[in-house]
């Protein structure tokens, strides 16, 4: 959830459940200036414009082809040049708004893509890309009429198309010219290892996404595709790994580069000093609730870490129990939404299922996924939770996200009143391209998500309520202990003991989490705590306002009437906008 890429010019998500609502003038105007930049993205990124509905790019593929780089910088160059002229010719204030929000998302893909061509040595996850490339075209929720474009997207990565070469000869070729540049820093050794570990799950994934349709003909192409996907592999034991780098920490102006991708407009000494604050406080709460957990369940310890564990071990959930129970925990939290007007519920129902192997392997942590935004025919999000294996003697591995005091807060998060409404709303109160999509972030995003827990966790029973506090205490801990191992003031080792002894996370998850912070998104996981510190200034602002005329309701269904706004644009609207009509 991100700025714009180096390769296309954002990774990009969203999604519409049903039909938008009658968009305004400024809306009309807004998004034929956004039209430009899905143009370009269309021409760099199609399977990204794709999964938005960008129309006829289904069997389209990334361009990997000599040039890429310089190709890419031209062009976004260009369209920024564009949309400035375009910005000294419009008057409309909310126009002017959004048009700022495209520039400043290709100046910061401009500069990120510079720092990491000029610093980096390319590196490639090609399995994954292909895995998601395919992924993209079958989905249940995708026509039917679309399944055969996956064939002629294969069959291109593959090299078997006229004008085509095999992406993975692609890849190799814009690394190898890339060897002789002296002083790029290479990819990190854990991550190109975990990405070989898991390349077998990718290529038989394909094969599973491809079986599970009635499509014909797609063996042999499938064949050739997965000898060229290990034959990379080799390539990349061969030549990327005796380049990897043995430190995971990224040179200090791609951190900060990244941090501000993110939507994170904090040094990352200030993010230390704010979420170790934060963190001690959460703490105190959660010492203080435990004993009050303790009594009310018969456990001998008051010590909030031992209760935790004691919940995890008496509210296991089974593979095959996982879906039902959190369907039902998502009607008993919207219950408490419309008994306590927390925020305006859609009428439809939120969908919740069970990742894939492969999709587990790429995305261990349970997350929203969201239909494309263009053209949306009635597809939904889906709230997905990893999947579980069972062992010989029938009993199933447990994580922190399959016991019953942990579900209340993942769906309180990743569905209802968290992602899936706010995404929904994105389409539903008819916003502009530009906010429903490129003014994305993980700071408006996620923040939102942990305000969502917040709001939601006084009226949860004891249990949820002290997991709630638990997973706000990692968020506090994900803005203090990124930055920390970025700098050097702390080794993966010992913020894996903080993880799982004092926050009392398990070792798969804490693992999960070093990873995040070190290699897989560094700054991305900073981005929750910020976020949602954020909202609660505003929300306290605002109260202070408008004071007895204040309603929650009506803030939160305008918080998400806006869009994926950033924090200081979200405020300046409440200000003008929501604070004077709550006024009459």
């Amino acid at each position: 959830m991100h700025k714009l890429s180096t390769t296309g010019l954002i990774a990009l998500m969203a999604l519409t459940l049903s039909a938008p609502a009658p968009a305004a003038d400024w809306v009309e105007k807004s998004n034929e200036h956004a039209q430009v930049v899905l143009d370009v993205l269309a021409k760099l990124s199609p399977e990204g414009a794709g999964q938005l509905g960008v129309d006829g790019l289904d069997e389209a593929i990334s361009d990997l082809g000599p040039g890429t780089h310089e190709r890419s910088q031209e062009m976004s160059r260009e369209l920024l040049n564009e949309l400035q002229g375009r910005l000294r010719q419009e008057s409309n204030s909310k126009v002017r708004q959004d048009l700022g929000i495209l520039i400043q998302a290709i100046e910061d893909s401009i500069r990120s893509a510079d720092l990491n061509h000029d610093q980096m040595l390319p590196y490639f996850n090609v399995n994954q890309t292909v895995f998601f490339g395919i992924r993209g075209i079958i989905d249940p929720q995708n026509s039917r009429d679309r399944y055969p474009a996956a064939i002629a997207r294969l069959e291109k990565y593959a090299g078997i198309r006229d004008g085509y070469e095999p992406f993975t000869e692609q890849a190799k070729a814009r690394t190898r010219e890339r060897f002789g540049v002296e002083g790029l820093v290479g990819p990190y050794r854990g991550e190109v290892e975990q990405d070989l570990e898991r390349a077998d799950t990718m290529i038989n994934g394909i094969q599973e996404l491809l079986a599970g349709t009635d499509l014909q003909g797609w063996e042999e192409s499938y064949e050739v595709l997965a000898t060229q996907m290990r034959d990379y592999g080799d390539f990349v034991r061969a030549e990327i790994l005796p380049r990897a780098r043995q430190d995971f920490r990224l040179p200090a102006d791609l951190y900060a580069d990244a941090l501000r991708n993110w939507g994170v407009d904090a040094s990352p000494e200030e993010l230390i000093e704010q979420a170790t604050k934060g963190y001690m406080d959460i703490r105190g709460e959660m010492e203080a609730l435990a004993p009050l957990i303790a009594a009310e369940k018969g456990y001998k310890t008051s010590d909030y870490r031992e209760v935790i564990a004691l919940l995890k071990r008496d509210g296991s959930i089974d593979g095959d129990k996982l879906l039902d129970h959190y369907n039902a925990v998502l009607r008993d939290i919207e219950e408490i939404i419309v008994r306590e007007k927390l925020i305006s519920l859609p009428e439809r129902d939120a969908g919740i299922r069970i990742a894939s192997a492969a999709e587990t392997a790429a995305q261990p942590a349970p997350h929203l996924q969201p239909p494309r935004l263009i053209g949306n025919t009635g597809e939904y999000p889906f709230f997905v939770i990893p999947l579980l294996t069972q062992n010989e003697d029938g009993s199933w591995e447990q994580t922190d996200d399959t016991y019953e005091a942990g579900a209340w807060t993942l769906t309180a998060h990743e569905a209802r009143p968290g992602h899936e409404m706010q995404f929904s709303s994105i389409v539903e109160s008819g916003v502009s391209i530009t906010r429903a999509v490129f003014a994305f972030n993980s700071v408006n995003v996620e923040g939102w998500g942990l305000y969502a827990e917040a709001i939601v966790r006084p009226y949860l029973p004891l249990e949820g309520q002290m997991i709630s506090l638990q997973y706000r205490l990692m968020r506090a801990g994900r803005m203090f202990l990124d930055p920390m191992l970025n700098l050097g003031l702390i080794t993966p080792e010992e913020a894996k003991s903080l993880i799982m002894n004092d926050m009392a996370i398990g070792e798969s998850w804490a693992q999960n989490e070093v990873e995040r912070y070190t290699y897989r998104m560094p700054g991305q996981a900073t981005a929750y705590y910020y976020g949602y510190s954020k909202m609660q200034a505003l929300r306290a602002q605002t109260e202070l306002k408008l004071r007895e005329h204040f309603n929650q309701q009506a803030f939160h269904d305008f918080i998400l009437d806006q869009g994926m706004l950033p924090p200081h644009i979200l405020k300046e609207a409440v200000m003008t906008e929501f604070v004077p009509s709550q006024m009459n």
